[in-house]
């Protein structure tokens, strides 16, 4: 079973007193790379949320997004007495020293310097005591994401298997004009060397030149590697059907069925089997463009 590695989920949590959403992107990536945000003091949080986003991901880079409301009871809003009557006695030494008129919004002033109304968000937050519920929301939203991606890899497996398909047609209609290459290619060289001892007035053995001439067709000769790009299609379709994603093999599987086939274009001197050649090369090329986005 192939997994996307692209997709979304998300899921939240409400309570009187707390709203919690959590937000997952995923795009590509060779390794499996987190991204946390989230406002002070959850951004905190970020190694136990990777540690979490690892026990279900393998590969792609996860973008995870905490949004934490909180409904603040009364005894939240709490005025700094210190720090209110320091600014205030040092306002007013100075306005004394500097004969500055006070003015009935002196208060009102002092009440927005720093430290005197601390925000609500500043208040002691017991993370340990939140992470429960935390840990909750965000395996919902990563069971949500997989099956997003579970379902984007099914029709992705879809495709990679009628590729490959396409390949075997492909390959079958090479391995099939194997001996007609071999036999012309036989003849051909027979031909040229004939010619070339007759311009030179030389006689060979025919039997020496009937095997030396064998020597060289057989190092032209495909079908070893017709037989391995045949078994790699096979191992192909093994993967894909495989219980865990296996983006990985199918990268390696697909550079090793590139060799084979470049190796079968290089060797064999046929118009045709290079025609076939040609479409596996581009098959392939779409195989490399989809596994690249396989967990």
């Amino acid at each position: 079973m192939l997994y996307s590695m692209t997709g979304y989920g998300e899921a939240s949590y409400s309570s009187d007193s707390l709203h919690i959403t959590v937000e997952l992107r995923a795009v590509n990536n060779r390794y499996l790379k987190v991204s946390f945000r989230a406002s002070e003091p959850y951004n905190l949080l970020e190694p136990e949320v990777e540690k979490v986003v690892r026990r279900t991901l393998k590969r792609g880079t996860i973008q995870v997004q905490l949004r934490c409301q909180r409904q603040y009871a009364s005894n939240d809003f709490q005025i700094n007495a210190v720090a209110l009557r320091s600014y205030l006695s040092q306002l007013q030494a100075l306005a004394g020293e500097l004969k500055l008129p006070e003015g009935p919004t002196l208060l009102a002033q002092v009440l927005a310097l720093p430290g005197v109304v601390p925000e609500p968000a500043t208040v002691a937050l017991d993370l340990d005591a939140e992470w429960p519920i935390l840990e909750r929301v965000l395996e919902e939203a990563l069971a949500r994401l997989q099956q997003m991606r579970q379902e984007e890899g099914r029709a992705m497996a879809a495709e990679l298997l009628q590729l490959r398909d396409h390949i075997g047609g492909q390959l079958q209609a090479i391995r099939s004009r194997i001996p007609q290459v071999t036999e012309g290619y036989c003849e051909r060289m027979l031909e040229r060397v004939r010619h070339v001892l007759s311009e030179l007035d030389l006689e060979i053995d025919r039997k020496d030149l009937i095997r030396e001439v064998a020597i060289f067709a057989e190092r032209a000769d495909i079908s070893e590697e017709v037989v391995r790009l045949s078994s790699h299609l096979v191992q192909f379709q093994e993967i894909v059907n495989e219980p865990e994603s296996a983006g990985r093999k199918l990268e390696f599987l697909t550079q090793e069925m590139f060799r084979e086939t470049n190796t079968i274009g290089s060797k064999a001197s046929d118009v045709e089997i290079s025609r076939h050649v040609v479409e596996i090369k581009g098959t392939l090329e779409k195989i490399r463009e989809l596994v690249q986005n396989v967990e």
